[in-house]
């Protein structure tokens, strides 16, 4: 998702500054900025967002640790109910509940009650970095393509190039999750073209404004 929004967002400013007719540095200069500032800003909502789920998931693991110590029979029986509903006899369930929280109580109500694993914990800085290096590395391609194209064969050769990356990104997208890569190509190919198309019409007009 990284990568795609740093092809579209910085595809369309690439384009709509140059429907403008802006110089060619104008255009790189703008296209840097784009990148910059979408990546920092990927960076800073990755970051906000993973870190109020990690504050969750720490209220969470702080007021089971209370519960543990507090009424440590009635969380047994509880994660014991969770097992039966999975499918365990009674007589498993309250069984594989003692063996778990003799180990390790805490870790198994994580895992098992509130769906925590230490393994998916939420890491804000690593999210953070991923998203801006995922959108930096799409920026790159209209970015770089745009460096090496005169001002007015941006608009299409940006656009065009773009769009086929975006649709195989679509189409992997849609393979990986079993979907069909059809529809997941066409999708994101549509919405992308709407979005330079619209960039390109106001660059075109505000260029033209005396």
């Amino acid at each position: 998702m990284g990568a795609n929004d740093g092809i579209v967002s910085t595809a369309s400013l690439l384009v709509g500054v140059a429907a403008a007719g802006s110089s060619h540095d104008g255009v790189m200069l703008a296209g840097i900025a784009g990148l910059v500032a979408g990546a920092m800003s990927m960076a800073a909502g990755e970051y906000v967002s993973v870190s109020s789920q990690a504050d969750i998931e720490r209220a969470d693991l702080e007021r089971e640790a209370r519960e543990q110590r507090e009424q440590p029979e009635y969380e047994r029986a509880e994660l014991a109910g969770i097992y039966r509903r999975r499918g365990l006899s009674p007589e498993l369930a309250q069984e594989v509940a003692r063996a778990l929280m003799d180990h390790d109580a805490l870790d198994a109500h994580a895992r098992d009650e509130l769906g925590i694993s230490t393994n998916l914990k939420a890491r804000p800085v690593l999210a953070a970095a991923t998203s801006a290096l995922t959108f930096s590395l799409g920026a790159a391609l209209p970015l770089g393509l745009a460096a090496a194209l005169s001002v007015p064969a941006i608009p299409v050769g940006v656009a065009a190039t773009s769009l086929v990356f975006l649709a195989g990104l679509g189409a992997l997208a849609a393979y990986a999750g079993g979907a069909r890569v059809t529809m997941g190509a066409v999708r994101v190919t549509f919405w992308s073209a709407a979005a330079m198309a619209l960039t390109a019409g106001i660059g075109r007009l505000i260029g033209a404004t005396p």
